[in-house]
């Protein structure tokens, strides 16, 4: 997929939201053309060459149309739109069909298509319908973000989610922030979201319809990192032919997301804290300065006051990116939410792979609850996708590690019964997941459950919960335990 679009002077623009035309097309001749005729029209451009694989490229928000071949071997042109519009009903879909085909594309036009092209057809009639699919789209994308802003918190809820304090405080925070041009670093492990609340930083501001440039600072090539941010003039090294607008220019009027910004080379740490500080660029090659409308959030999950003090990061960087610090709390300080985040994940795979959502059994249930999900959210998702695929919870549990623990075993739990019988069973399994965690040493197992030390003696009583259960009497567990357990 080209990811650069030639403009009229020569300038090369990276445009990360530019729209993209998906081809299905499965003539090879036929499909190059379409391509080069596009892209001669300044479209981004992704071309397959059969039906296989181009729905993964297509969601609610998919920020482009579907162009495609009527009649291909496999999947065939009619049934790539019907599942593509189950995907989004409101995706632009333009058919290419021969003579004998136009009875069968009227059919696809009632059917929900939004144009077709008979063969043999000028490139010039292809643009020209693209380009109509295209504003269509971009109003269609564009309405429904003015629905969830007249909405109040409703879309940012449905792409922070959760009702546990910490999330609450996160998203009026947010909202808070949202308004104004200050730098924020966001602090948070790896896959809590640290990424979705940058863009709704700008999404719910005056900068929405800017730029989102991110950058993955650990990612950055040496060799062309000065030309990737700062752009360069022709002629201002060997190979540069053109003048390149780099990515720092191209975020005027939006929002520059600095992801891992721990990894940043020193070196390039002193040139970011002048752009902050100064908000103006030069490119390689030229002396002019050029100020920019920017507003930087720089994310992290280090600790970067210990960076600091390891040599590793630049103090003066860090306290100018952190007037404000936004902590985003990973999965296990927050456990009430899973249940609800992985609904909401789930039901974002049933769109995704046209699956209808399993039944949870209570052991799928108790396993989510127990379990400490260290990749956080981005875990959980690919544990939603694989239970709405129908793999189950267990091999997405026992792939991230966890410590060595698969989680709680399905013989300890029972999936029948009376309700109590079930709760029973839930509760066992928590009490002795926190054990195992905590070596069978007990205060932290209450502080972890949050209970008092009676009712975890109590409860460990009546759940019959001893050291034969493999829990251990590491720090005198389980003898603490049954002294506990007695009256008084």
């Amino acid at each position: 997929m080209p990811e650069r679009c030639p403009q009229r002077d020569g300038t090369v623009i990276d445009d990360m939201e530019q729209m993209t035309v998906l081809i299905a097309e499965d003539d090879e001749d036929l499909r190059h053309a379409l391509v080069q005729g596009l892209e001669l029209a300044g479209h981004r451009v992704a071309a397959f060459a059969s039906a296989e694989g181009v729905l993964g490229s297509i969601s609610r928000d998919f920020r482009g149309v579907l162009v495609s071949d009527l009649r291909m071997p496999g999947r065939d042109g009619l049934a790539l739109m019907r599942d593509a519009l189950e995907i989004d009903a409101a995706l632009p879909v333009i058919l290419i069909s021969g003579h004998a085909d136009v009875p069968i594309a009227v059919e696809a036009m009632r059917a929900g298509a939004y144009d077709f092209v008979e063969k043999p057809f000028a490139t010039a009639r292809l643009v020209a319908g693209v380009e109509r699919a295209l504003e269509k789209r971009r109003l269609v994308l564009e309405n429904r973000a003015l629905r969830e802003r007249l909405d109040g918190s409703g879309g940012i809820e449905t792409r922070l989610v959760g009702r546990a304090p910490a999330m609450e405080r996160l998203r009026q925070e947010l909202l808070m922030l949202a308004g104004t041009d200050a730098d924020v670093l966001v602090v948070g492990e790896t896959g809590v979201g640290k990424e979705v609340a940058a863009r709704l930083l700008q999404d719910e501001g005056p900068r929405r319809g800017g730029p989102f440039v991110a950058l993955n600072c650990g990612a950055l090539p040496a060799e062309i990192i000065e030309s990737e941010l700062f752009g360069h003039e022709a002629g201002a090294f060997t190979g540069a032919q053109r003048q390149r607008i780099g990515k720092l220019e191209h975020a005027q009027g939006g929002t520059v997301f600095l992801d891992e910004i721990e990894s940043m080379p020193l070196e390039l740490q002193v040139k970011l804290l002048r752009v902050i500080e100064s908000r103006s660029i030069e490119r390689l090659g030229s002396n002019r300065v050029i100020p920019l409308d920017v507003r930087f959030v720089a994310a992290t999950k280090s600790d970067l006051v210990r960076a600091c003090d390891a040599g590793r990061f630049r103090r003066d960087l860090y306290y100018r990116l952190n007037v404000v610090t936004i902590r985003i709390p990973p999965l296990r300080e927050r456990k009430e939410d899973i249940p609800l985040l992985f609904h909401h994940l789930a039901r974002e795979a049933r769109s995704r792979y046209r699956r209808e959502i399993p039944e949870p059994d209570p052991v799928a249930l108790v396993r989510l609850l127990a379990y400490d999900w260290p990749g956080n959210v981005r875990e959980l998702r690919n544990a939603a996708d694989r239970f709405v695929l129908g793999f189950g919870l267990d091999p997405a549990i026992g792939a991230s590690g966890g410590g060595g623990e698969a989680g709680p075993s399905h013989a300890a739990l029972s999936a029948s019964g009376s309700l109590a019988e079930r709760l029973h069973s839930i509760e066992r399994v928590l009490i002795e997941d926190e054990l195992r965690r905590h070596g069978g040493r007990l205060r932290p197992t209450y502080e972890a459950l949050g209970i008092s030390r009676k009712t975890l003696y109590d409860k460990m009583r009546r759940l019959e919960i001893q050291s034969a259960d493999g829990l251990g009497d590491e720090g005198g567990g389980t003898d603490e335990a049954r002294q506990g357990a007695a009256p008084g």
